[in-house]
């Protein structure tokens, strides 16, 4: 039994045949309609989700499957104290896979150490959000056609952006990626990253504040918003929450064919008014992207949005 708490825990040639079923997915879903019948989802969901829950979700409903769980801490057994250790062993008992998403790093992984069924990390505080990561590379490999020799800006918070960490880890294995590392300096990239991640795999990256001044040379920009929930005080979040805001004259400074990632939910990084007005962001596409992980024969998805074309050294905490 394998669990997916991170985007290593698939090799390149496994991501791969997840990519081309996820093709053939899109092309046939008849062929899948009864994939999962008889089998369960549960999504436990610490913490407040609109996309990753419900794709999890739909997901498993159009394989054939059923679903279970809970959409916050306060409507489960965690309200009263409960342990995600002895939550899991009981989930185990009425599904054949858990998807949890939490807001303390680690928890999906002690989860999984107590768990008799396959657990899914939905993402886990400013960690990891592996599925999130599957999303973003289907979308890249089928827009630009390649996940090698690109130039990738990331933007925005990029200390607590678990999608950022998640797709750094990533796209590192792939030959010719340089990063471009956008942030202001309360918001860089974790240590860690730098460190154990970009400076170990002798990856290039830079590091700088103004995004027009990394524009012409992006084939990809992620953005992603300032992240209200990670702050611990209103001040500082304002004073963030408007450091970057993607509009139509910096996409005047782009490639021709720059492709805008966003991973939402979106507050006002990307203006509405740059989406109406730039050929380049005016073309939105939702994406509901399914995976299936053959080594347990059981199918979920992820999402991701596109346009045009921290396991960081924290502190422990026991949440056994």
């Amino acid at each position: 039994m394998r669990h997916l708490m991170n985007p290593l825990d698939f090799s390149t040639e496994e991501i791969e045949q997840l990519m081309d079923l996820a093709d053939d997915m899109r092309q046939h879903p008849d062929k899948y309609a009864d994939s999962c019948h008889g089998k369960k989802l549960a999504t436990c969901f610490y913490e407040p989700s609109t996309r990753t829950r419900l794709s999890f979700e739909a997901a498993m409903l159009n394989l054939g499957g059923s679903t279970l769980g809970f959409a916050s801490a306060d409507s489960s057994s965690a309200s009263k104290g409960e342990s995600v250790s002895d939550t899991i062993r009981v989930i185990s008992s009425y599904a054949d896979i858990c998807a949890m998403r939490h807001p303390k790093e680690g928890a999906p992984l002690v989860a999984s150490s107590h768990s008799s069924i396959p657990v899914i990390n939905a993402g886990d505080g400013g960690h990891q959000h592996p599925t999130q990561t599957l999303a973003d590379l289907y979308t890249i490999r089928s827009l630009h056609g390649r996940l090698d020799n690109l130039t990738i800006g990331l933007c925005g918070d990029l200390k607590f952006g678990r999608t950022v960490h998640s797709l750094i880890n990533a796209l590192v294995r792939y030959p010719n990626i340089k990063f471009v590392l956008i942030s202001p300096e309360e918001l860089r990239v974790p240590s860690y990253i730098r460190e154990d991640v970009l400076d170990k795999k002798h990856i290039p990256y830079v590091e700088v504040e103004k995004l027009e001044d990394a524009m012409p040379e992006l084939d990809i920009l992620y953005m992603t918003r300032v992240q209200r929930e990670r702050f611990f005080n209103e001040e500082d979040y304002l004073r963030m929450k408007d450091f970057y805001i993607l509009n139509a004259d910096k996409m005047a400074l782009a490639k021709e064919d720059m492709i805008v990632l966003h991973p939402l939910p979106r507050v006002n990084e990307i203006s509405t008014l740059s989406r109406h007005n730039s050929p380049s962001i005016s073309e939105w596409h939702l994406s509901i992207h399914y995976w299936r992980w053959d080594h347990v024969k059981y199918q979920w998805n992820s999402r991701g949005i596109c346009s045009r074309s921290h396991s960081g050294r924290h502190e422990h905490e026991d949440l056994s």
